[in-house]
């Protein structure tokens, strides 16, 4: 219409780092980190956070250059989530389960000018820049991460630190008068997250400035942040942003516990100390919680909000979460999504129903956050929608400004997951009558026995519900007769006995026949990532090697 004009009185780009801006004004002397002894406030941040980019800056960081990460949940990795964007940088944190071969892999595909790296793992990255070193690779520069109430000659005895320029040193070399760099454009990138490499080799996945802004006000949305809220950091930070919750907690300015390691007696000793209100974290960590001792167990000081995700929580795990106090919202997305995509929302006519049917409703991935424009079940090939009649299976698709802009340096790979004019998951899934989507398998975990289609995740669900199973996984099984058969990979409990033949009839009598598992294999720990997903394909490189069996087996690896 005429007599609109853009301009920066009406127009600015989306970007995370004003909410650090923001938090600082508002919320300056609430504390924004809490680790340990340590203490900061929001003021505190936004300042360490300033005088970080500005050290950036003087070390030669432009806009675009990739600076890493090697670290855990700490202040120091929170920090660099603000203080790498405003100088123009783009964030790469690298998962700290990564040996010296992949780390070098991924240093060299980023093109990593810096590496910031916890001293925990300086023995990590330092054989992963001597495996550089022996190319044509430009090296990056170290920097390194002490415990916060240690200076580097307390770190380690076997490697020598006394060349690395230390986070502390740096930060006094920064200046707060530091101009920030604010996007030129808001789909510039603001980050790089390598996929978990479940089904293959990592992908760097590429994060914008406008999409982190949207999701993370989003996920604040769904989990009811606010400026009383304390967010307990279970979710890797290096694993997709850590859901973007660096970003969340600091729109409302919230506070942030930091802790280095995830264990259920920390997490509740946690909760108990700073009274947690928020806490995020894949199954596993609810499985972890769940199964806590007696003695690692405290008394909730009030209700705790639990996001979970990253793989489908099975609805023994929910039931038992909500039987100690905690309140678990579902959500659903990939590193190709910013983290979470979808919610199950709940809906009060649902209060009134049995707890093991508000379970299953809860398992479900729901609809789309507010964030993202749209997620559907379509037929890969027509892509038409499939029917909502929760049974006709498809490919989980969405679409909406929370999508990755690609991946780095493969457009063939991004072209095939955009085919179509949407982000194809790779999830199967079905809709039901109220529109929610609910997952059923990755198309590579889809097991098909005689012709039927076998939904792993349903199966794992009804072996979750063992009084003595702890763990469970289930993949397909090579047959001669069946071409292929269910074959339930399984971590027991401590102290608990189960056989196969127990577990097979225990299946058996909650699922079809066909579904349950011909074979049962015991496990002291189930192969995993660090965000806790199962890695199906080495345990179905273990099935292959068992070879057809017809008859109902027991084995132990």
């Amino acid at each position: 219409m005429e007599g609109m004009i853009r301009s920066s009185a009406n127009y600015t780009p989306l970007s995370p780092i004003s909410f650090l801006k923001r938090s600082a004004l508002v919320y300056n002397d609430k504390s924004s980190i809490v680790y340990d002894d340590i203490r900061y406030t929001w003021k505190d941040t936004f300042e360490r956070c300033t005088k970080l980019a500005s050290a950036l800056a003087q070390l030669g960081i432009s806009r675009g250059d990739v600076v890493a990460a090697l670290a855990p949940n700490i202040p120091a990795m929170y920090e660099l989530h603000f203080g790498v964007p405003m100088v123009g940088g783009v964030l790469c944190t690298l998962n700290v389960r990564h040996d010296s071969a992949m780390l070098s892999v991924l240093l060299r595909h980023s093109e990593a000018k810096i590496i910031f790296v916890d001293y925990e793992f300086l023995h990590i990255a330092q054989g992963a820049i001597d495996i550089l070193s022996k190319t044509r690779t430009k090296l990056p520069l170290l920097i390194l991460i002490p415990e916060s109430d240690q200076s580097s000659s307390n770190i380690s005895n076997s490697i020598s630190t006394s060349n690395y320029l230390e986070y502390e040193s740096l930060l006094l070399t920064g200046r707060l008068d530091f101009e920030i760099r604010w996007p030129n454009d808001e789909c510039d990138p603001i980050s790089l997250n390598y996929t978990s490499g479940t089904t293959s080799s990592p992908k760097g996945v590429i994060y914008s400035h406008r999409g982190a802004y949207l999701n993370a006000l989003s996920v604040a949305l769904f989990n009811g942040m606010s400026s009383t809220s304390v967010y307990l950091w279970c979710v890797p930070m290096f694993h997709c942003n850590g859901w973007c919750f660096p970003w969340v907690v600091a729109t409302q300015g919230g506070t942030n516990i930091c802790q280095r390691n995830v264990t259920a007696r920390g997490i509740f000793e946690n909760i108990s100390q700073h009274k947690v209100t928020n806490l995020g974290g894949a199954p596993t960590v609810l499985n972890m919680i769940i199964n806590a001792s007696a003695s690692e167990r405290r008394k909730l000081p009030g209700k705790v909000a639990v996001v979970t995700g990253g793989a489908p929580p099975p609805p023994h795990v929910l039931l038992k979460m909500e039987e100690l106090g905690f309140d678990v919202t579902h959500s659903y997305g990939l590193t190709e999504t910013y983290g979470p995509a979808t919610v199950c929302t709940w809906k009060p006519e649902w209060d009134s129903l049995p707890r093991e049917t508000q379970a299953k409703l809860k398992a479900r991935q729901g609809l789309h956050h507010p964030g993202l424009e749209e997620v559907d079940i379509k037929d890969p090939v027509t892509m038409k929608s499939v029917p909502p009649d929760a049974k006709t299976m498809g490919e989980v698709m969405l679409r909406g400004n929370s999508i990755m802009n690609g991946y780095l340096k493969n457009l063939k790979a991004t072209q095939e997951a955009f085919n179509g004019g949407w982000y194809r998951s790779g999830d199967l899934g079905v809709k039901h009558s109220d529109g929610y989507i609910e997952l059923k398998d990755r198309s590579k975990d889809i097991i098909i026995s005689g012709g039927e289609n076998i939904s792993t995740i349903e199966v794992e669900a009804a072996l979750f519900s063992h009084p003595a199973i702890l763990e469970a996984a289930v993949v397909g099984k090579p047959d001669d007769y069946w071409g292929e058969i269910p074959c339930a990979f399984v971590k027991l409990k401590n102290g608990c006995n189960a056989n196969a033949e127990e577990i097979i009839k225990f299946c058996r009598d909650r699922l079809p026949h066909y579904m349950a598992p011909r074979t049962v294999v015991f496990l002291d720990d189930l192969p995993k990532t660090s965000t806790g997903k199962t890695q199906k394909f080495v345990l179905r490189e273990k099935a292959k090697t068992m070879g057809s069996l017809p008859k109902k087996s027991i084995s132990r690896l």
